[in-house]
């Protein structure tokens, strides 16, 4: 089995773990203050993420933010906002001045997944904000702990009982990709959620759940130290840093689901603000430090504008639903 620089995204670089310390309360991570800050004012950017310290969008929130406030000559501050996965904290955005000081780190599945798990209307519209760019893409892969015998999607089929999966929430491409999975392949299966990636590869390890299906930045240690056994991945094609892992599509199965992120500000934020920002996010993506990140953390760039990512996001819901109508999948009460 071989997965190449590979890095846990707790060793991302000395940086961010100076940087979590800050994270409960919010924290600078960038200088830039004083008579020669530039953005329009001299207030810093606060950047919203809708999960906890220490996963995977909050890194790339700060590794993002060391670069834009660099550029942009102002403070920028990562504030936590966990809940529902990102929900609150997208709520809290739709609410802020539209100034382009406050931001948020979106995750895809909340514009493109959970709304398929809640009653409608509940979920975020991404037509209720501005989207300033693209960010990357994470792929999913389905592990298991070796203890367990499972090897490819064929043994699950064979266990002659029911699978328990885990995931990480309700909603979210970790819940999409294995419950398309299990339904295509006819595989009797029970999902357990848990609270984001980390529970989750603790369940699959410990041996609470059978399987799970994780980002491959956070689950790409354990694969390394053979802790864990890949099954298939969730990407359209073998990712080049776990090449011997087949996809669930060469397994025939269409269950392509990754998680996109994306930077999001309020509604009505201006053009010449958006184009600012857009701008040093550019910046931001060119930095050897970032794609240095990019690199360690199995991550995709997708840095397209903000129209491309909505009609990304747009098409992916559109997908989903299909599929999800058509194997008759409930994700949580979807009405």
């Amino acid at each position: 089995m071989t997965i190449k620089r590979v890095r846990r995204w707790a060793t991302a670089g000395a940086g961010f773990a100076l940087a979590l310390s800050l994270a409960a309360c919010g924290g600078n991570v960038g200088g830039g203050s004083g008579d020669d800050a530039e953005f329009p004012g001299k207030s810093p950017i606060t950047i919203l993420v809708g999960q906890d310290p220490g996963g995977s969008t909050d890194l790339i929130a700060r590794a993002l933010a060391e670069q834009l406030s660099d550029d942009l000559g102002v403070p920028v501050t990562v504030e936590n906002k966990p809940g529902a996965n990102g929900a609150l904290a997208a709520k809290e955005l739709a609410g802020k001045k539209a100034d382009g000081h406050t931001l948020m780190v979106y995750n895809g599945s909340l514009a493109y997944i959970t709304p398929l798990a809640v009653a409608e209307g509940q979920a975020p519209d991404i037509a209720d904000y501005e989207i300033v760019t693209g960010i990357s893409q994470d792929d999913y892969v389905l592990v298991t702990a070796p203890k367990s015998g499972f090897k490819t999607v064929d043994d699950l089929a064979g266990a002659g009982r029911p699978i328990t999966f885990g995931t990480t929430g309700v909603g979210t491409g970790s819940q999409l990709s294995q419950e398309l999975l299990f339904a295509q392949s006819g595989i009797a299966a029970k999902a357990v959620p848990f609270d984001g990636g980390s529970p989750t590869l603790t369940a699959v390890l410990g041996g609470q759940v059978d399987v799970g299906s994780i980002q491959l930045g956070e689950a790409a240690e354990q694969i390394r130290s053979g802790k864990l056994t890949p099954i298939v991945t969730f990407a359209e094609k073998r990712p080049t840093y776990l090449p011997d892992t087949p996809t669930a599509v060469e397994a025939g199965h269409d269950v392509p689901v990754q998680q996109s992120r994306a930077v999001f500000a309020p509604k009505s934020t201006p053009k010449a603000v958006l184009d600012a920002l857009r701008a040093s996010f550019q910046k931001a993506f060119q930095a050897e430090a970032y794609q240095k990140f990019n690199e360690e953390n199995l991550l995709t760039p997708n840095e397209v504008d903000g129209e491309e990512l909505r009609k990304q996001w747009t098409g992916n819901l559109d997908k989903y639903r299909s599929v999800v109508e058509q194997h008759k999948i409930s994700l949580g009460g979807a009405k």
